[in-house]
């Protein structure tokens, strides 16, 4: 285990805020390799994390021609026939297209919310059937599933994951940084991170009914969400002091949050915010949220910066696949009878298990 690092802190440089709450962190500076840029936003997502524990991101050089490119391949998608995109259902890798549930999963039944009002694709890493891991029949490790007649939809889907992993190699290090740890600690569990693209599409709810939402309150399960800029706004934030936010649209900047993983690694020094989605805005919603994670072999265990004789470790060590497995069994129907670790093994702590009222 690597120790704890004691640095000079830098003057802190207060982050604009969005609507008064959100951070706003331009890392461009720290990606062109300027001095002293990793430790000034290092700072500012030390206070994201410990007061809010979402951030908008700028200066993160992602075209947003890739952007858009990759938001319309989603359109593209959803507007096949059912039979096409049943062709590719997902599966108990949850690879795949997943249609609106008939019965709400354990997380929406217990806030007495009927299922979350979306349709969503799947992709992961890609991998042919030669892979070690998929030849094993590892979970979560399996080839991905693409629809037969959308000409260019892999390979739009496939850069934008490469420059999204790419980006989120980067941001570790000022995780890293964030928590008083040598900047490369993250490194070895982020070599060839787990990662998931969600395509999303949110039809038009009923606004005035409480027990729909389009995605019913929840908070993440790994470490880094990014949300590119939206057109459409519909995502809520549950603020540390009980308000629900409308998190504005930033042109230019991702919306990036932590999850479960994250809050249990540091000791829950950093938080996991519960989010939801209601789309009422009178059209048709499409989100393309990126889930960047450490290896399943990572074993989570809390980091040497986050405990103390006063601060003892919360919790017992654990594998991130296994937490990642438990975790999908309690929010998709199609995985609640996969044999999965119990809650009792899992220890996931009052932050993954408390109810989110809307």
């Amino acid at each position: 285990m690597q120790s704890v690092v004691h640095r000079t802190a830098p003057a802190f440089v207060p982050p604009t805020m969005i609507g008064g709450e959100i951070p706003l962190i331009d890392v461009a500076d720290y990606l062109a390799g300027k001095p002293g840029a990793a430790a000034r936003a290092a700072a500012q997502l030390r206070y994201a994390f410990e007061n809010v524990g979402f951030y908008y991101l700028a200066g993160h050089g992602v075209a947003q021609k890739m952007i858009d490119d990759t938001y319309a391949a989603a359109a593209r998608f959803h507007a096949q026939p059912m039979e096409a995109k049943l062709a590719v259902k997902v599966d108990e890798h949850n690879i795949g297209y997943m249609p609106i549930a008939t019965k709400a999963p354990p997380n929406a039944a217990a806030q007495g919310k009927k299922a979350s009002q979306n349709e969503a694709y799947f992709l992961r890493r890609e991998r042919d059937a030669n892979d070690p891991d998929v030849l094993s029949g590892r979970r979560f490790h399996a080839p991905n599933k693409w629809p037969a007649d959308l000409p260019g939809f892999r390979e739009t889907t496939l850069a934008y994951i490469a420059t999204l992993e790419a980006l989120c190699q980067k941001l570790v290090r000022l995780y890293a940084l964030a928590l008083d740890l040598p900047e490369s600690f993250f490194d070895k569990c982020f070599a060839t991170p787990h990662m998931i693209l969600r395509m999303s599409r949110y039809p038009q709810i009923d606004g005035g009914d409480e027990s729909v939402e389009s995605l019913v309150p929840h908070t993440d399960s790994g470490f880094m969400t990014l949300l590119p800029p939206n057109k459409v706004q519909g995502l809520s934030i549950l603020l540390p002091d009980g308000r629900w936010m409308e998190a504005p649209g930033v042109e230019d900047a991702f919306v990036v949050n932590g999850g479960d993983i994250l809050h249990r690694w540091t000791n829950e020094r950093f938080l996991s915010t519960p989010h939801r989605v209601r789309n009422v805005s009178g059209q048709i919603r499409y989100a393309i949220p990126f889930f960047c994670d450490p290896d399943h072999d990572t074993t989570i265990e809390c980091l040497p910066s986050c405990q103390s004789l006063e601060r003892p470790a919360k919790y017992p060590p654990i594998k991130f696949g296994d937490y990642a497995l438990w975790f999908a069994a309690q929010r998709y129907g199609h995985m609640a009878k996969v044999a999965a670790p119990s809650e009792a093994e899992i220890a996931p702590g009052e932050r993954a298990t408390s109810r989110w009222q809307g």
